[in-house]
């Protein structure tokens, strides 16, 4: 290697991207496992969002009377701009997808266990920031569906005592959703993404810190492998694979996901017969539902998130992957198909049996986490000893 090519390899940033990208050393069973590429691929539609995001904001005017029209003339009239909107609109949908699908592969081999605690909290903060991101976006449309889900959600704000109504006013800029909403909300989707990068980063320097976790739970420092060949090819592989699936969805299939009341204008005198989200919110809109209490409809919403904030301090287990652990691994697959029920639920109307359907899995998605976690960790830890006395 001549001299040049020593002097540009010493730089402070060829050095960082080679550390985390090239030379970064990972647990080699992992090389074999391909739930550990859909962090990378959450990476991918990052990208995609913002790039496509930008584009779009280029011909979308954030004013009630033009919102909706700007969105057709985008359809219409911009080159590819119906690709870039459609890109965009799905985007969201398989972003959320493999965070989903991320932050399961994290609870089934026990990544939010020492010493990666705070990795998995930097990744709940950025699944918060992302649904401030969706629900933003989802209002920026103007439809009816947009419309409504932004009065109806933004007024669960004034549930909380003192400063509720104060907190309503503000994101409304003013009595009901109107002009001063859609330009906030407008701001909003236009920030946060930028949050999530920033945040998005943290998270990546944070797991390198500690190194990735593995199938197996165990110290992985042993046996490793370079980033660069063997994953990043892997990496690719995949994302291959998934964007087959997406531009499947983007070409054949740009609408299955959205919801026909909102290709029809924002209206505020007509309401809709039934309000739903987008399907990524729904698991979160039944929890919401199963409440018959307004104030605690909300503490449960998102209380549903806080107990994933917490999760590090819940999990007690020694053992971290459920490859060793029998019954978290069957609790983890109920865990799956309570969150599978309660996005069906979600869906349907609030009425009976699906509000008792709702609160069952509502009740058992809080019971998982704040006492069969700790209690399981609690089990294990007394039969592990038990097993090293004898």
């Amino acid at each position: 290697m001549n001299s040049t090519s020593l002097r540009i390899l010493n730089r402070p940033i060829i050095n960082i991207l080679n550390d985390h990208l090239i030379d970064y050393p990972t647990p080699i069973n992992i090389n074999i496992n391909y739930m550990w590429n859909f962090g990378s691929m959450a990476g991918v539609f990052l990208i995609i969002q913002i790039l496509t995001g930008i584009f779009l904001a280029m011909h979308y005017t954030p004013h009630v009377d033009l919102a909706f029209l700007s969105v057709e003339h985008i359809m219409r009239d911009v080159n590819n701009g119906w690709l870039i909107r459609y890109f965009h609109a799905n985007g969201a949908s398989f972003f959320f997808l493999v965070v989903y699908i991320h932050i399961g592969r994290g609870l089934y081999y026990g990544s939010y266990q020492r010493p990666r605690g705070f990795v998995w909290i930097v990744g709940v903060v950025i699944l918060i920031f992302m649904m401030a991101t969706a629900f933003t976006g989802y209002v920026l449309v103007w439809g009816q569906m947009s419309f409504w889900a932004a009065t109806v959600i933004t007024n669960l704000f004034s549930a909380i005592p003192l400063i509720g109504e104060t907190i309503v006013s503000w994101l409304w800029g003013g009595f009901s959703v109107d002009n001063a909403t859609l330009n906030r909300f407008f701001s909003f989707h236009y920030l946060l993404p930028f949050l999530i990068t920033a945040c998005s980063v943290v998270h990546i320097a944070v797991l390198h810190q500690n190194g990735s976790n593995n199938p197996l739970g165990i110290n992985g420092s042993v046996d490793k492998i370079p980033f660069y060949p063997y994953l990043i090819f892997k990496d690719l592989f995949s994302w291959v694979i998934f964007g087959i699936f997406y531009c499947s969805f983007v070409y054949f299939s740009p609408n299955f996901l959205n919801h026909t009341d909102n290709y029809i204008e924002a209206n505020a005198m007509v309401t809709p017969a039934h309000i739903v989200p987008e399907w990524y919110f729904l698991p979160l809109y039944a929890i919401l539902r199963s409440i018959p209490h307004k104030l605690g409809g909300v503490i449960a919403m998102f209380g549903a998130l806080l107990v994933l904030l917490v999760l590090p301090y819940l999990g007690t287990s020694e053992v971290r992957s459920s490859s060793f652990r029998p019954l978290h691994r069957i609790l983890f697959w109920v865990l799956v198909l309570d969150w599978f029920i309660l996005g069906w639920i979600g869906g349907c109307s609030p009425e009976s049996p699906y509000l008792e359907i709702g609160q069952l899995a509502t009740f058992f998605y809080f019971f998982y986490f704040l006492v069969l976690i700790p209690a399981l960790g609690v089990l294990e830890s007394i039969l592990l000893s038990y097993n090293f006395n004898d």
